[in-house]
């Protein structure tokens, strides 16, 4: 890739699958979309074949219990964005059109692996016009339910350092500290798995929620024992879920962020928490622009044509 411009992709690509939660099928088309357009989701199969853009920006969350989800005042959402928006994040796509016809992306493995394979099939191609950056200037810390979460300045790039304590003898305490590029995303955190207790799943369904999950799509512990046949793909996989939850929920800043993000016992209301509480601080954050190489950048592509109703939208606010 080119350092500090934006991207896209070069061509569009289907995902199919079902939601973790409402067990749901959706269809998922990623499109090109033009510079500075950002991540936008564009829900169809609406009562009355309606059809809603939604951007992937913290104003549009919704709700953060056990997943984020993205919604408008019309009753338009879409749940369980995280893993989708890290695969994107963490490969440095800047500008995407998503479209989808069902209320939840699909869970497919319970990771980003696949999101990053239609990604890679789907190629990706730089743009003519330079990279924004939120760049952390002053720290900005918030503490919930015996957690916290802070944003700390750091010279260049965005450095991850994620602490997880469970009673659980299968996970206990477990940490991940990395600074994100794509090769790190794809080698350290895209294949780790969503999971769960076997003793919350009765009151998660009477709730409405993990109707669709399976040993297919999440690593399920029952007090010490890790169920799945095949065990665990990396031996601390619970964190780095975490950490690729982080990069997604993250992502709704709406610009790369330049700095350290660190947190104690995450999930995603205290990841959403974090973000609304350093747009609050406009002192502790700069908009800034990437540094580039004095390369000419004629022929890149610029990004395809998007479907009829797409809209360019610049981000972040």
């Amino acid at each position: 890739m080119k350092p500090g411009f934006q991207n896209t992709l070069r061509n569009r690509v289907k995902v199919t699958g079902v939601g973790v939660h409402s067990a749901t099928p959706a269809q998922l088309v990623l499109h090109p979309a033009d510079v500075d357009s950002g991540v936008v989701f564009l829900r169809t199969g609406l009562p009355g074949g309606r059809e809603r853009l939604l951007e992937a920006k913290r104003s549009n969350v919704t709700q953060t219990s056990l997943c984020t989800m993205l919604g408008d005042a019309s009753g338009a959402s879409v749940a369980t964005v995280e893993h989708l928006l890290a695969a994107l994040s963490g490969l440095q796509i800047d500008n995407v059109l998503i479209e989808i016809d069902g209320p939840e992306t699909p869970i497919m493995d319970g990771s980003a692996a696949e999101f990053v394979s239609a990604i890679d099939q789907a190629g990706i191609v730089h743009q003519s016009r330079t990279r924004r950056h939120l760049k952390i200037v002053k720290p900005v810390r918030v503490e919930r339910d015996g957690g916290y979460a802070e944003f700390l300045p750091a010279d260049r790039g965005f450095r991850l350092d994620v602490e997880i304590d469970f009673k659980s003898p299968a996970i206990g305490r477990q940490r991940c500290a990395l600074t994100l590029d794509p090769a790190t995303f794809r080698r350290e955190l895209a294949r780790a798995r969503t999971f769960g207790f076997v003793c919350d799943v009765k009151k998660l369904w009477e709730a409405g929620f993990a109707l669709g999950s399976s040993l297919d799509n999440s690593v399920a512990i029952d007090d010490d024992i890790v169920l799945n046949p095949e065990g665990l793909r990396y031996r601390d996989e619970f964190v780095r879920h975490k950490a690729l939850d982080a990069i997604g929920d993250l992502s709704l800043a709406g610009a790369p962020i330049v700095g350290l993000y660190r947190t104690y016992r995450p999930g995603h209301r205290l990841n959403a928490l974090a973000l609304e509480a350093l747009f609050a601080s406009r002192s502790a954050y700069e908009i800034v622009d990437a540094p580039t190489a004095k390369a000419s950048v004629k022929g890149f592509a610029a990004g395809s044509h998007v479907p009829a109703g797409a809209v360019a939208f610049a981000a972040p606010d």
